[in-house]
């Protein structure tokens, strides 16, 4: 209790909050934890089977993506893994990064409420949905290693490096994932044109094929695409497939590129999120 003859004196600093912005964002560190366990309960909670889902959608993928790729169109696998293995591969990575899309660009829309009460960084909540799409990478990838064991594969050590790629994974997923967040909020609109990225993403990226298949002049554009070089590199982990590390350099750039152009715009969107929502 302070006395009557005690003062409290409150000094506001102009642009104290821009200065404070990333530790404040450590500060409400629990927050993450909160929004994300809320966001998996929310996504299973009144489904049939439940998070089922997160087996069965990349399983059934990979058991058309093989049929139409490996039987019909005859592409062959240049490694040495069975064609299914090779399409579960590029599952893995695929399924994050187009489940951290959809999630993420309509995190703000649907926590409204939230945004326009309380303060806090708004970088936490497309950032936390992103964090909630690791949980169907980990599922996803106990089914890996059980398709492993069912054709009698037997990983390199290449495989202790896949956590550095599932980072880059990660860090591409929260740039793309920041920016379209803010245009959706600006352009409401915008969230019908996300599902037909995602879908014409999916085939402009290697997943139900190899990179290797892509050859000649269209090779340097091809691997712009930052999900080329990160298929890869969990191909190369998982399979010990080969990898093109100068086309994978590529690949880095445009994820730091992403990286940058998201978290500029949407701290430049940011201040006008409380009013357009």
């Amino acid at each position: 209790m302070f006395s009557s003859s005690e003062q409290i004196e409150i000094v506001i600093t102009p642009g104290a909050s821009e200065r404070h912005y990333w530790k404040d964002i450590w500060r409400y560190r629990e927050l993450f934890y909160i929004l994300s366990w809320r966001d998996i309960k929310v996504r299973y909670k009144q489904t049939f089977i439940g998070a089922a889902w997160s087996i069965i959608r990349p399983l059934l993928t990979t058991i058309i993506f093989t049929i139409v790729f490996s039987r019909i169109a005859g592409l062959k696998n240049p490694g040495s893994a069975p064609y299914a293995l090779m399409v579960f591969a590029g599952m893995l990575p695929w399924q994050f990064f187009s489940n951290s899309l959809s999630e993420s660009s309509n995190s703000l829309i649907g926590n409204a409420n939230l945004i326009t009460k309380v303060y806090f960084p708004r970088l936490i909540i497309p950032s936390s949905a992103v964090i909630t799409s690791l949980v169907d990478l980990a599922i996803s990838f106990l089914i890996m290693l059980g398709l492993m064991a069912f054709y009698r594969f037997i990983p390199s050590w290449n495989i202790l490096f896949l956590p550095l790629f599932i980072l880059v994974l990660f860090l591409f997923s929260v740039g793309i994932g920041l920016y379209l967040t803010a245009v959706n909020v600006k352009y409401r609109d915008f969230r019908y044109i996300i599902p037909f990225i995602i879908q014409f993403g999916l085939y402009v990226t290697p997943v139900g094929f190899s990179s290797a298949v892509i050859k000649g002049e269209w090779e340097f554009i091809y691997f712009l695409n930052p999900m080329v070089g990160i298929i890869d590199g969990f191909r190369w982990c998982l399979l010990n497939e080969p990898i093109h590390w100068h086309t994978f350099g590529y690949s880095m750039i445009m994820v730091v590129l992403f990286l940058f152009i998201g978290l500029r715009y949407f701290r430049k969107m940011e201040k006008s999120f409380a009013d357009s929502i």
